[in-house]
């Protein structure tokens, strides 16, 4: 009698088993996640909480609201409808979802049912006519099978399939990732674009006033000219001027319905519902002051840097799949059911034979299956993964180099263009002051009308100035805004749970790792 394997022997057979199949190279030292650049050079009127403590969220996730402007709100809102670009983001969203459960659909056994008839004339003239002449020259054989159960199962030993889940899971997170960051570019370009806007025509308004202006000065310089006052050249340099604001207008007209144009095509609408638009303004923008601590992890509710660490996460599982490509599969296929042949010399039927209890059938196969030559197909694979593995990390490392800039860029520009708007608002009230004391000295016959006009025209030069500095700043406000995520979620501890996770397993494979270990398990027994 032979006696059954140990134990021991059984595990000697599935290591043989498993050093039949491919051999999994090494590959270079895989990419690493870069630590959270310094920021003490950030900001400095902002003091920046390194300790991770929690804080109020700024900016909220519908940011826009706080400008106090209805019209910037019904611009987002048919953006946030209309908009193609967001429409495909949700789209490739939906896509990548739908993968998730194609993917997870793999750990399944998969159950179907077939069923088959056919009814075939053997040749008189043919091969098994010539075998067997007497019984098989000119009949009919007829075959009937049906299965209602077949049943299909690939066991995922190595985590392969479970890999390709998480893939898919890590690819389905980064798109909604990337659907954020769509909308945060959308909505601030349309918060940058009515803020030009509504600057624009401001001066639009105060360009006309100039020209007027200008046209009373020209007439004035003539008429000192007839009077034999004046020279002609104040007259000709009054022409020149008058000209220059004209072109000035012209220019601001044209700019004005470059952001109109801007907006139609963000916000997905048509020209005619824009046609009065700039004309709300902004009532209030007090509310987007900045938080006195600007916490750390706000970096980390950036869209773009979460899209980018998913994605590395999903590179880092196809380095498992394409590992476990290697390795021996094992599957089990079964059946039941009901078959039946039959073979007459003329018409005949089944049906009595086939559903008959004689009839009944069933099969298990179990299936081994052994990557022993490719060709190369597998460890080029396996290279090309490990590549896209680090280069999605360096991506990440990128991202985050950049986020760090921005966040410092954009708190620079905030800070001057406030320091700024402060001189230009000062510039502007010692404008107005001198045209006053000109109003009350040619008003008790000191100045004459044109050294007033002079100084009119000053003050409303710094007035449209101020408009410009005034949009800078608001526009520096939307791109912190924008640097910091516009709201976006995304918990700080999973985030670096996730990176540290993939630096001390960048291409993890537990079973296998486990199996490789085994012969010293035999050699210690």
């Amino acid at each position: 009698m032979i006696s059954p394997l140990k134990p021991r022997r059984w595990m000697l057979i599935l290591l043989l088993v498993v050093s039949g199949c491919a051999w999994i190279p090494e590959g270079e030292k895989p990419a690493q996640f870069i630590e959270m650049p310094s920021t003490e050079h950030i900001s400095s009127q902002v003091r920046v909480d390194e300790t991770g403590a929690p804080s109020k969220q700024w900016p909220k996730p519908e940011w826009w609201r706080e400008f106090g402007s209805d019209e910037l709100n019904s611009l987002m809102a048919k953006a946030l409808q209309g908009n193609p670009d967001l429409k495909a983001a949700a789209a490739r969203l939906r896509q990548a979802q739908a993968l998730i459960r194609v993917e997870g659909a793999r750990l399944l056994p998969f159950l179907d049912a077939d069923a088959e008839l056919a009814n075939e004339r053997i040749s008189e003239h043919g091969v098994y006519a010539a075998l067997n002449r007497e019984e098989a020259a000119g009949a009919n054989i007829v075959f009937g099978k049906m299965n209602p159960l077949s049943l299909r199962y690939e066991f995922d030993f190595w985590g392969k399939y479970r890999a390709a889940l998480e893939a898919a899971i890590g690819e389905a997170a980064s798109e909604d990732a990337e659907l954020a960051e769509t909308r945060l570019l959308l909505t601030t370009a349309i918060a940058r674009s009515y803020i030009r806007g509504l600057a624009l025509r401001r001066q639009l308004d105060l360009s006309r006033k100039i020209v007027e202006l200008r046209k009373e000065m020209l007439h004035l310089a003539e008429t000192r000219l007839e009077l034999g006052i004046d020279s002609e050249d104040p007259a000709e340099q009054a022409g020149i001027e008058l000209e220059a604001a004209n072109k000035r207008e012209a220019g601001i007209r044209d700019q004005l319905d470059i952001q109109k144009n801007l907006l139609v095509r963000l916000t997905g609408d048509g020209p005619v519902s824009l046609a009065n638009l700039f004309t709300a303004g902004i009532h209030d923008s007090k509310a987007l002051q900045l938080p006195a601590k600007l916490p750390l992890e706000l970096l980390a509710h950036r869209p773009d840097l979460a899209a980018a660490l998913r994605r590395a996460e999903a590179a880092s599982e196809r380095i498992k799949m394409a590992k476990a490509s290697f390795l021996p599969t094992i599957d089990l296929t079964a059946f039941a059911g009901i078959n039946a042949l039959a073979m007459t010399k003329g018409a005949s039927s089944l049906a009595n034979l086939l559903f008959s209890g004689s009839s009944f059938s069933y099969g298990v196969a179990p299936g081994l299956r052994l990557p022993l030559f490719e060709g190369g197909r597998l460890r080029g694979e396996l290279s090309a993964q490990r590549a896209e593995y680090d280069g999605a990390v360096e991506l990440y490392n990128d991202t985050l180099l950049h986020a760090v800039q921005e966040v410092g860029d954009s708190l620079s520009s905030w800070e001057e263009t406030h320091a700024i708007l402060k001189a230009q608002v000062r510039l502007l009230s010692s404008s107005r002051k001198n045209q006053r004391l000109a109003e009350d000295r040619f008003s008790i016959g000191v100045d004459d009308r044109q050294a007033m006009l002079s100084r009119a025209h000053a003050a409303l030069d710094q007035e449209f100035a101020l408009q410009t500095v005034e949009a800078d700043h608001w526009i520096a406000r939307v791109d912190l805004i924008e640097a910091l995520g516009g709201g976006y979620a995304n918990d700080l501890r999973i985030v670096q749970q996730k990176i540290a996770h993939s630096q001390d397993h960048p291409e993890g494979f537990g079973l296998f790792g486990w199996l490789l270990a085994m012969p010293a398990i035999f050699n210690k027994n």
